[in-house]
């Protein structure tokens, strides 16, 4: 069963949706037995199933396969809650405005966790009327480089794509900026309030 799917998911979702078997099983189409087989691991669904069953537990596809239910708190739509991905395949970079699943080439990326700026990965930020200039300190050779550069605000995210060879630097509205974030192809995510590298 765990080739793509637990029992516990089921029996967790379920639960959290107030169903019993007998209930899941019904909207279904299948006997209660099979569903207690599938909860307790002496077997498992078939593939067919899965986007049945994903529906009758109002989750995703892929919220089913991961094992979680996606809790969208996120009401206000406070951008300083986003979240950043990276494919370690193809270099995607992706952005979610809060929790969420995602993957790229079959793979399910986990959220990159960001680090404080340290003396390798300096950050420098020209703040003149509506324009922010930023600079990253860091050597953009294939092996080593700054990916994206980004400044977040309550109501928005800017993203720039940076590529080897290239400048390390970017410029950013700046009405409401507060954060900044730094990604480097070998070291991973970093973060620096505004405030703090704006001259």
């Amino acid at each position: 069963m765990d080739r793509y799917l637990t029992g516990a998911t089921i029996k967790n979702l379920r639960e959290r949706r107030g169903l019993t078997q007998a209930q899941l099983a019904e909207l279904l189409s299948v006997s209660d037995k099979a569903v207690s087989k599938w909860e307790t691991g002496a077997g498992y669904p078939d593939i067919t199933l899965l986007e049945p069953i994903a529906g009758a537990l109002r989750v995703s596809v892929a919220e089913l396969l991961a094992g979680s239910a996606v809790e969208n708190a996120n009401v206000s739509a406070n951008m300083f809650r986003s979240r950043f991905y990276v494919c370690p395949v193809c270099g995607n970079s992706i952005h979610a405005m809060g929790e969420a699943h995602i993957s790229c080439h079959g793979i399910l990326l986990p959220p990159l966790v960001p680090e404080p700026l340290d003396d390798a990965h300096k950050v420098h930020a020209e703040c003149e009327g509506d324009e922010i200039f930023v600079r990253v300190d860091h050597s953009m050779d294939k092996r080593h480089h700054i990916m994206f550069l980004a400044a977040v605000s309550p109501a928005s995210v800017q993203i720039v794509r940076l590529y080897p060879e290239g400048p390390a630097h970017a410029y950013f509205k700046r009405p409401g900026v507060r954060d900044l974030y730094v990604y480097c192809n070998k070291d991973g995510l970093y973060t620096v309030r505004l405030k703090a590298v704006c001259r």
